[in-house]
């Protein structure tokens, strides 16, 4: 394939993550570590294709390696379009590594994201690891303690909604400001929590000066009335950009949802990361094509329930609905 000048992101999962977190919509992805070196191997040969690339060598924790720092320059020097720092950071390694906050405010680092669940037991069990909570408190202080801003997500279910209202009590008493709410997508391990996402009529009304896009919300049943005479697939697609998502088993991904079958553009050593780029531009993947078979208004049909009232942006439910017929006909 010719050069394209289009601007590609490549997030390779070269450490993995400490958490297994029940939300999380990559799903359960293996935590193997990807062998030094491999990360030129892959810039080069992408850059072949895409020269104006970006790339990161973490795809779920960030900094998630003994040697961050030097880790951020190489990502740096790799990358011929810079990396940014977004608003996330390791909260592992905030509660064990006093000189990473430090480093954070170095590299100019603002506000950091932290993820709640509830309360103490609650957010242990959703992030997977006992003492998880504890650990997002005392990173709220590190933070705040080095001029760096936290801002509190909160992922609202049926079964944490009081423990919610209750966070907004804790982050007032630590001087937390910057709180958001939601629901998240219903794709990934989010997906197995279908049965308890939160209700539009169930959200606390404490909680919805918080809620994310709270007067745009949606029940299924509201998403399902939209969309039950729309005779348009559903067909994700990447404009001026383009990223890619590597997981350390070298499977390809578009960042569109989960990884699976249907999904994957490619693996690196089967593949070659030739066929991979050509793949990416073309958006060449056997999800994809299916899209492109069936309407939306069939996949409300097979899958949809009108009489739920659980929360879902809009495109969120059709990524959802789509999901499941890609998995039904797995």
């Amino acid at each position: 394939m010719d050069k394209s000048d289009r601007h590609l992101t490549v997030c390779l999962d070269m450490r993995g993550c400490p958490n297994r977190c029940r939300h999380c919509w990559l799903g359960d992805l293996p935590n193997r570590k990807i062998e030094e070196g491999y990360d030129e191997f892959v810039v080069e040969s992408f850059k072949r294709h895409f020269p104006n690339l970006t790339f990161y060598s973490w795809l779920r924790e960030p900094d998630y390696c003994p040697d961050y720092k030097q880790r951020w320059i190489k990502d740096n020097a790799l990358s011929p379009v810079k990396p940014e720092r977004f608003e996330l950071a390791s909260f592992y390694k905030i509660a064990r590594d006093e000189e990473y906050v430090n480093w954070l405010k170095k590299v100019g680092t603002k506000k950091v994201q932290l993820t709640f669940f509830g309360l103490e037991r609650t957010t242990d069990d959703f992030i997977g690891r006992k003492g998880a909570y504890k650990e997002l408190l005392k990173a709220t202080k590190a933070l705040q303690g080095h001029g760096i801003e936290p801002r509190w997500q909160i992922f609202l279910y049926q079964t944490n909604k009081q423990e919610a209202v209750a966070l907004l009590d804790i982050a007032r008493k630590m001087g937390v400001k910057d709180i958001f709410v939601h629901e998240g997508s219903c794709d990934g391990n989010n997906r197995k929590l279908y049965d308890i996402r939160i209700d539009k009529n169930g959200i606390p009304e404490p909680l919805s000066p918080y809620y994310l896009n709270y007067p745009a919300l949606l029940s299924e049943k509201e998403c399902i009335a939209k969309l039950k005479d729309d005779e348009t697939p559903y067909v994700p697609h990447n404009e001026a950009d383009i990223t890619l998502y590597i997981t350390s088993d070298l499977n390809v991904y578009f960042n569109f949802t989960n990884p699976s079958p249907a999904w994957r553009i490619g693996n690196i050593e089967a593949d070659g990361i030739d066929l991979i780029a050509e793949k990416a531009l073309n958006e060449d993947i056997l999800a994809l094509r299916i899209a492109k078979t069936i309407p939306m208004k069939e996949l409300v049909r097979r899958y949809g329930d009108a009489n739920s009232d659980k929360v879902f942006s809009l495109d969120d439910y059709k990524m959802y609905l789509l999901n499941n017929y890609l998995n039904e006909r797995e």
